[in-house]
Order: C-alpha cells, then structure tokens, then sequence
C-alpha cells in the first residue's frame, strides 16, 4: 500500500504541474551551447512562455507527454517515497536515542531515489522528447518528431535496443540523487522540528504542508544544474549506433554549458523549475503525507 498511495500521490501533483514542466524542459533547451546574447529567445520568463506555447501550439500542447510524465512520476514516486516510508516506518531514519537522523533520511532518499529514477529512465526521456517538440517558430533544442509515448517507445527499442532506452539513465542519477535526498531530508527535518516546537497540533496537516514548502525551496536551488544538464542529456540527438553526439555524459552536460553559456546557464528555467517543483513537491508530499495518514488510522 505504501508504493500504491506515493505513486498517487505523485500522479495527483504531476497533473497539475506538468505544463510548468513543458515550460521548464522548452526554456532549460533554449539557447543550448550558445552564449547569451547570439540566439533568439522565443520564452524571456515563464508567464512569457506559457502565453507563447499557447498561442502558437495551443492550449493543449501545455500538457504535452501528460502520459509519460504521469507514467514516469507513478513508478519513480512510487518506489522512492514507498521505500522511504518503508524504512521510516521500520525506525531506521532514527538514531539509537530516539532523534531523526539527517544523515540517514539523505542516504534513504538518494538510495530510494536512484532505484526509481533508473527503472523509469526510458519514460523520462521520451517525456522529454515530446515536450520539446514545437512548431518551427518556437521550436528550441533537437527536435524528434514522435507520435506518442508507446509510438517512441518502440522506435527508439527497435532502432537502438535495450541501451537506446536507458541511454542518458546513469547521466540522470545525480539529479535524482541531489533531489531526492535533499526533499525527503529536509522534509523529514523539518516535520520533525516542527513537531517539537509544538507550532501546530499534532498530526495537523499544516506540518506537512510547511514541511513540503520548505522542501520545494531546497530542492530546486541544489537540483537546477543536474536537472538543466538531464534535459539536455535526454534530449540530444543521436547516431546509428544511439549515441549521443553532443554531450558523453553529465560532467560534459555540465562543463560544455558552463563554459559556453556561462554561470546562468547551469540554472536556465530555474523559475519555471521552482513554479513547478515547488507546487509539485508540496501537493505529492502533501497528499503522501495525508494518504499514509487516512491509512493507518483506518487500518489500525
């Protein structure tokens, strides 16, 4: 049940934030490996950029790749927050005096993290794929032209095999692994700190909610560059064989757009990301917290 209702969890806030994450994908692919200043930009921020999408792919192009992203957030939330709630609930996050350990809660994140992130790699980038897709006056970044999820699924399997699916898998990891760890550490804290200075009742889903916000902050500044570095990596285009011809790898993703683009370039869609990320990991934490919640107390 605990993999069951963080994986709803998950898929009630992706429905929500997924046109902030075609936002987020579109300006984080804007101007890549290019210096500031020689390229169009076609999203200056991101009210810019929803109105853009809007008025010239329409409407519906705001939730493009809803499936994958709904597909991706149900397997990968599913066993990172269930797995964590595994070990909180088996008091393994807890040092021998009783206390939450932060040092714990992040090793639990980023191990839970790693597990989901790997087996739902192949969806995340054809979400990735699809949400980049654009009309030509728009368009930023390499541009597949898939059909639909299961479409580019098995184009990309047939073309490329098992290593075509999972390519761009291992360069996606630190993003996980920086994210992960970060929002579950830092929500567990400061649930738990929260807790003992009695600020809400207990049990009052105000202490989750305030917890989750304080989460989406720390996630989003210590996530961006993995996250910008990710989309690129998934994104890129690729030979014969499904190698990537422009990046070898994260640490490349990172350095090339550093050195290119500069600073600023490592947190390109920082404040789509923080619109998005923000919202999404208050509403899945939130409704994870509240789902465990209805649970126990119906089970017991």
């Amino acid at each position: 049940m605990d993999f069951l209702m963080s994986g709803l969890a998950a898929c009630g806030a992706c429905v929500f934030t997924n046109p902030l994450e075609v936002v987020k994908t579109r300006m984080q692919l804007q101007g890549e490996l290019q210096a500031p200043g020689t390229y169009q930009r076609h999203y200056r921020n991101v009210f810019h950029a929803f109105i853009t999408i809007g008025r010239v792919d329409g409407l519906a192009a705001l939730q493009k790749g809803l499936a994958p992203a709904l597909l991706y957030q149900f397997l990968m939330n599913g066993i990172r927050l269930g797995t964590y709630g595994l070990a909180e609930a088996g008091g393994y996050l807890h040092t021998a005096e009783g206390t939450h350990s932060p040092a714990r809660s992040a090793a639990a994140g980023a191990m839970a993290g790693i597990m989901g992130a790997y087996l739902g790699s192949p969806i995340y980038m054809v979400k990735t794929h699809l949400q980049a897709q654009a009309a030509s006056e728009i368009a930023v970044g390499h541009q597949y032209k898939h059909q639909g999820m299961f479409q580019a699924l098995t184009e990309i399997g047939q073309k490329h095999g098992l290593v075509g699916l999972w390519r761009g898998a291992l360069g996606g990891l630190p993003r996980v692994i920086v994210g992960s760890s970060t929002q579950l550490c830092t929500f567990s804290s400061t649930k738990d700190l929260l807790s003992q200075w009695e600020i809400f009742p207990p049990e009052s889903w105000k202490l989750a909610l305030v917890a989750a916000m304080v989460s989406g902050i720390a996630v989003v500044l210590a996530m961006a560059p993995f996250d910008v570095a990710c989309t690129r990596l998934y994104n890129q285009p690729t030979d014969a064989q499904g190698k990537g011809l422009m990046y070898r790898g994260i640490l490349d993703a990172l350095l090339q757009t550093a050195r290119t683009e500069g600073i600023f370039g490592m947190y390109k869609g920082i404040g789509a990301s923080y619109f998005r990320l923000g919202p999404h990991t208050i509403l899945s934490l939130f409704f994870w917290d509240q789902l465990r919640s209805l649970y126990y107390t119906y089970t017991k």
